[in-house]
């Protein structure tokens, strides 16, 4: 997705597009994500959402984003199992974890190459390549 100005108004547009239907909830989430494109966790998502929609549940927040994820709106980004982001960047790209900062940002997926892939089973072929880099400052 390209970056323009997401605002409520064309939430409704951009869920319908990925066949979503657009309801008050999943309009109020798809803007807590793409009017900030960062990577989120679902627990600030949903901070997001309540400070001005209270009544969204963490299983709406839950399913949503399991939605969009299904209906490819955003990514899943799993920097460890008890972290998971959803990027509403969609596009070919990596990431760049800071371990102490838990800050995820983007890696242009032209600025790396990767070589040596182990040889596939018969009948299958490479979907994608997710690669975050973790870095820590130096003690």
């Amino acid at each position: 997705m390209g970056r323009m100005n997401y605002t409520r108004d064309n939430m409704a547009g951009l869920l319908r597009s990925h066949e979503i239907n657009p309801t008050h909830q999943r309009i109020e989430i798809a803007h807590a994500i793409f009017s900030r494109q960062e990577h989120l966790s679902a627990d600030q998502v949903m901070a997001f959402v309540n400070t001005t929609h209270s009544e969204t549940s963490k299983a709406t927040v839950y399913n949503t984003l399991k939605l969009f994820l299904d209906k490819g709106l955003v990514r899943e980004v799993i920097v460890d199992p008890s972290k998971v982001f959803y990027d509403p960047n969609t596009s070919p790209h990596h990431h760049l974890y800071e371990v102490d900062s838990g800050k995820l940002s983007d890696i242009d997926a032209s600025s790396v190459q990767i070589s040596g892939l182990p040889a596939l089973p018969d009948g299958m072929v490479t979907e994608g390549i997710d690669l975050i880099v973790r870095v820590r400052r130096q003690a």
